[in-house]
């Protein structure tokens, strides 16, 4: 019950503090919806009316970036989790958990439980003002994408725990986020397919393909239409584990953050 009672208020609290933070939720929608309505215009110039991806069906551009859009979603929630897990680790109400009876395993799990809870609001609400935009997506879509976007969020939030295990202060985070952030976006299927990347440069098409986070948008864009693409949910299985094992290590005081700091 004790153990239930912490998933339920760190869960809750997260939940809360979004919807009360009502700048945090306009900001996730702006940024995914600018590269949907402005950004999409001009890459459906370049590349053409249609894109075809690894399920050989042409949908027109717009749609085909909304799986990479999703993925930039979590990616950010992630990143954004991990800097209040900073902040809250130093001064707030997690310093005081950490210190609790609770295996620090579970306490880590339940923040993570909590951020991708929080990206699944702001997935959901991204794809309905798609949809209000003449964005078409397969109906049951809503549903099948659910498990891939849960995955996806594991392990783009477990990457946001292993990165605060490492920072010991806020004014860090943010040069570090930014060369995480991108290079994993950009490096990735999000916004072209990539045989237009191994067009291009052979080298970086291969760099694309050792990115975990292309994988968990693949993932996505098989699941929006219903299709389980199974080497993608390997690797995202695979590397959520790792990178929550190496969370949990990063925060055991007798080898992690706290043994640097002499706590």
């Amino acid at each position: 019950m004790l153990w239930l009672l912490a998933l339920r208020g760190i869960v809750g609290r997260e939940i809360l503090r979004f919807l009360h933070q009502r700048e945090r939720f306009l900001g996730a929608l702006v940024r995914p919806l600018i590269w949907l309505l402005v950004f999409a215009a001009g890459f459906r110039a370049a590349l053409g009316v249609a894109i075809v991806p690894p399920y050989q069906t042409y949908i027109p551009y717009e749609v085909y970036i909304v799986p990479g859009l999703l993925g930039m979603i979590q990616l950010f929630n992630g990143m954004q989790s991990s800097l209040s897990m900073v902040y809250d680790r130093e001064m707030g109400s997690m310093r005081l958990l950490l210190t609790s009876p609770l295996p620090r395993w579970w306490l880590l799990v339940c923040k993570l439980v909590a951020g991708v809870a929080v990206s699944l609001l702001q997935c959901w609400a991204f794809l309905l003002i798609a949809t209000l935009f003449g964005i078409e997506l397969p109906g049951p879509g809503w549903l099948t994408v659910l498990p891939a976007l849960i995955l996806n969020g594991i392990m783009l939030g477990a990457l946001g725990l292993v990165l605060s295990s490492t920072i010991r202060q806020l004014e860090n985070f943010a040069g570090v986020m930014n060369f995480v952030v991108f290079p994993l976006f950009f490096c990735s299927p999000a916004l072209y397919p990539l045989y237009k990347m191994r067009e291009s440069s052979e080298t970086l098409y291969w760099i694309c393909e050792f990115n975990p986070f292309g994988h968990g948008v693949e993932l996505i864009r098989h699941a929006l239409y219903g299709q389980v693409s199974w080497p993608d949910l390997g690797v995202v299985a695979a590397v959520a584990l790792a990178l929550l094992a190496l969370a949990v290590r990063g925060y055991d005081p007798r080898r992690g953050l706290m043994k640097r700091k002499g706590g």
